[in-house]
Parts: C-alpha cells; structure tokens; sequence
C-alpha cells in the first residue's frame, strides 16, 4: 500500500509526497516561450516554496520534447559556496556538479570537456570555454537550469555571470539556448562585495541580458484544500471545514508552512495518527505552537534574518505601527524576497504565523527572564486573571523597562515588544496569543485566547505609544479598542498606554482607570 506524506525536506518526490504539480505553479506557457526566444532568465522565489521541484519538473517537461527539440540539464551550485572566492576550485566544483548531473541523465559530453578547459584557459574563462565546446559536441540545443545561484560568493559569482553574458551572442550552437539562474533573490539583487570593505558590485551590472523573471507565488486556496484533500483520499482522515480555514489563514499558502502543519498534526502528533481522529482547528493551533517551541530550520533561518539592518529597516515600523522609517526600495525587496514581507501592497508581514514569530523571536532571551509562571494568574474556577497579569507587567515595566529596552535591537518597538514577550509568558503552553500590527494602525492589538471547558475566553490587550495628549491618545484607544472587541467578540479589554517622554515623572505614566464605550467595559493601563 502506497503512503506518502507532508513534505518539509527537499525536492517533492510525487510517489512520497502529496504534492500540487510544481508546473502548475508558474506561467509554463512564458517560460516556454522564454526558451523557444533563446532568452536568459531567473526564477526567485523565497526559501521552500518549491524552486527546485519546478526547475526539475521543468527539466523533465524539456527533455520529454514537450516544448521542442531540447537536451536541459539542471544542477545545484551550493557546493560551490563553501568555497567563496577561491576562484579555481569554485569552478571546478560548478562545472563538475553540472557535469555530474549530465551523466545522470544518461549523457558524458560534459565530463569528458571541462577538465581540459579549466586546465588549458584558466578559472576565469574555463565555464564559458566548456560550455561553448559542450554546445558544439552536443546535437540539440542545450537548456542549462542553474539552481542556488545567488549562494555563490562575491569574484566567484561575478566571474560566472560575466562569463555567461559573454557566450550569450554564440547562442545556440556554440552557447546555451537558454539559461535560468533560480535563487532566493532577482538577479538585479546579487550583491557581490568580494571582501570586507570592498565595493558592492551589483548583479545587473555584470548580467543584463535577462529577460523577464519568473516568480514561484505561494499556494492559492484551492491549491491548499487540494493537497489536505489527497490526504483525506489516501488515509481516510478528513479536516473539519474550520481546519481547511485555518491553515489557509494562518498560512497564506507559503508552501513549507503548510506542509509542516499538516504533517505536524497527523503525523508527527502522535494522536493525530488515529486517522479516525477529525483535524480540526484546535489540533492546527496546537500543531503552530509545536512549530514555535521546535524552532525548525526554515523558522530559525528567517528569526536570524531579523537581526540585518535592511530586515531592521522594513520590520520595525510595522511593529510600532507607525508611518515611514528609514527603509529603501532595495531593503523592500529583500525583506519581499525573503518572504517575511508580503509581495504586495499594503506593506505587511506575510502571514499570521510570520507576523507571530516575529515578536517571538525578537523577545525570546527577555521572555525567559520574566519570573511569572502561568499558574499565578489562572483563576479558581480555571479563568485567566488578566488584570492581575497587567498590574504585575506595569511593575515590571516601571522598575526595569529602560534597562530591557535597551537591549532590543528593534528599540523603537521596545514597549510593544516587552508586553507581548510578557503575554505570551502568561498563556505559555496554555492558551494563544495572536497579534495584529502593521505600517500605519498607530497600535499593536493583541487577543489573549484561553482554553475553557466549554470553548475558548477571549480578552483584548490593544497597546499605543502615547503621542500629544493623554485625552486625545485615550480617545483614540477606546474607539480603536472597543472596535477590536466588537471583532474579536471579546470577553473583556484592555488598552495599554505607554508614555516615552524622559521628562515625566512615573507617578504621572503609572495609572489605572476603568471606562466604558457605549455598553462595553474597558480598562486603560497608563505605563
């Protein structure tokens, strides 16, 4: 009996996998069209969306004639990145991988050409000179489909984009018909600073004869119900239709993340093994929390990419909430290609489970620090005593607020960053918390979702940096807070305050007042 499973790791493998056909994910026609016009390209994308099942199956759709008379070749180039700028052995390390992945294709032109070519013209010129002979020994038009491109480092990926630029013009007898370089980043964005205090040379310079790039998106909706649904098929395991809602929600369709909480929910979970057993959204909360505490690789690398100041740049105003920053065009687009930041306009963190990990990861060293366990804030009768976990925060946050805030590298977000690491300390393993922020809102509203008997308490914590007037700051709050509440069909709210102005005193930012807005209790922690 065939089983086959979410696929977190590497290329999908369609008899292992569920799996969306990876042709089906970008423009075919225009990438075939792009290779019958004998032009170069780029397919980027951000980390584990699926690049190189699609330059694969792009490879196989070449060679089965499918698109015209075509010998492609693919080949990874991350051997070569270890390497960095020892240009001879980076060039034989590229051509022999290339080489390598020829002969699996049943073919040793290749082989038996570069050693030659590397020793007889040297590293600067041998690629381009054993492509050229490749091309001419070949009887079919060579198709060269160059995965990690953008891994190479500074005169080594230099050296082999200029040398592709130069054969372009013997195109196709003595050069490939046609070229696509894949890697997280457009080719206008290879940065190539050769060595520390060196000049940035950027890829466009070196590589301006590329075409159109193609971009892998994320799964669409339908494309997610279809991968849970060949689950469903195969085990007899079915989602409740809140399931299929909520990893779309919480997922946005990035490819790996959906991957991963399925897998995590009904494989991993040992529970969830029971294919008797319903998915439902409760299990993919659970399965998100796993994900977190885990800290697998493709969250871990994202988390570190926080601490670059281009990511800083683009990042921290959507955490304060506030208009503008310091961020350029180009910080735009690699926080875009990362994946971090949606690709479309309003700026925004691409989905729920990135903008969650963000202040996660932001604050993981001062969530340790705070003392407080869950268990001092749970009721008798099971509740969460959430006024009292604020009074407690507003202590922490008069006695020691400066000296945590000035260990964040996202500063200006300190305060906001300080209560979520203390929220999310409170819940810890027992209930969410789940955050809204973005460039422009004035205010980072949090839900506070605790686990009943009978469902789930629902308490609104908005929080605002004070700015003019207190009344004015305070009006604003509740009309924001009281809408929040009305959404969320909260049990109770909160709107926290705080006051950055050195030249008050605390007694003035410390207070506690209890209001209403129409019908709707809500209580404001000054700070």
């Amino acid at each position: 009996m065939r089983v086959r499973f979410f696929n977190t790791e590497g290329p999908m493998r369609p008899h292992e996998h569920y799996t969306i056909p990876p042709l089906s994910r970008i423009d075919l026609e225009a990438a075939s069209l792009t290779i019958r016009r004998g032009q170069y390209t780029v397919l980027h994308a951000p980390r584990q969306t699926g690049k190189t099942s699609t330059l694969l199956a792009l490879r196989d759709y070449l060679n089965s004639g499918a698109a015209g008379d075509y010998r492609a070749v693919y080949a990874n180039l991350e051997d070569a990145q270890a390497l960095r700028e020892d240009l001879e052995p980076a060039m034989r390390a590229i051509l022999s991988g290339i080489a390598r992945q020829e002969r699996l294709l049943g073919d040793t032109l290749l082989r038996d050409i570069w050693p030659d070519a590397l020793a007889k013209v040297g590293a600067g010129s041998a690629f381009g000179e054993a492509l050229t002979r490749w091309c001419e020994a070949s009887p079919r038009p060579l198709v060269l489909l160059l995965d990690e491109v953008d891994a190479l480092v500074g005169l080594t990926l230099l050296s082999l984009l200029r040398q592709l630029r130069s054969g372009y013009p013997q195109r196709p007898a003595a050069f490939p018909a046609s070229v696509v370089l894949c890697g997280l980043h457009d080719v206008r964005d290879y940065r190539m600073a050769s060595a520390p205090g060196r000049e940035i040379i950027e890829g466009g310079v070196p590589f301006n004869i590329c075409a159109e790039p193609l971009r892998l998106g994320d799964l669409d909706e339908a494309e997610v119900r279809a991968l849970l649904r060949q689950h469903t098929e195969e085990t007899g395991q079915s989602f409740t239709p809140e399931a299929l809602a909520t990893v779309w929600e919480q997922t946005r369709g990035q490819p790996w993340l959906v991957n991963a909480l399925a897998y995590q929910a009904c494989f991993r979970d040992r529970a969830g093994r029971d294919r008797c057993r319903e998915v439902t959204a409760d299990h993919l909360f659970a399965a998100r929390e796993a994900l977190f505490r885990r800290r697998d690789t493709h969250l871990d690398d994202l988390g570190r990419r926080l601490s670059e100041d281009r990511v800083r740049r683009v990042v921290e105003p959507l955490l304060t909430g506030a208009v503008g920053g310091d961020s350029t065009d180009e910080d735009l687009r690699y926080a875009r290609d990362l994946g971090l930041v949606a690709p479309d306009d309003p700026m925004r963190i691409e989905n729920p489970i990135y903008r969650e990990m963000v202040p996660r990861e932001l604050t993981r060293r001062v969530q340790s620090e705070f003392p407080e366990r869950t268990a001092w804030f749970v009721t008798e009768d099971g509740g969460l005593d959430v006024p009292k976990s604020l009074r407690r925060f507003q202590e922490h946050f008069r006695e020691h607020s400066e000296h945590w805030i000035g260990r964040f590298d996202y500063e200006e977000a300190g305060p906001q960053l300080l209560l979520q690491a203390f929220c999310q300390r409170v819940v810890n393993r027992g209930g969410f918390v789940e955050r809204e922020y973005g460039l422009g809102r004035g205010r980072t509203d949090l839900l506070l979702r605790w686990p009943r008997d009978d469902g789930w308490d629902r308490f609104v914590v908005e929080c605002k940096v004070r700015y003019g007037s207190r009344e004015e700051t305070e009006r604003r709050g509740l009309e924001q807070t009281a809408a929040y509440l009305d959404r969320c069909d909260a049990d109770a709210g909160h709107l926290v305050i705080f006051d950055r102005d050195p030249n008050r005193s605390w007694n003035e930012k410390i207070y506690r007042r209890e209001t209403t807005v129409g019908k709707t209790p809500i209580t404001i922690w000054g700070m």
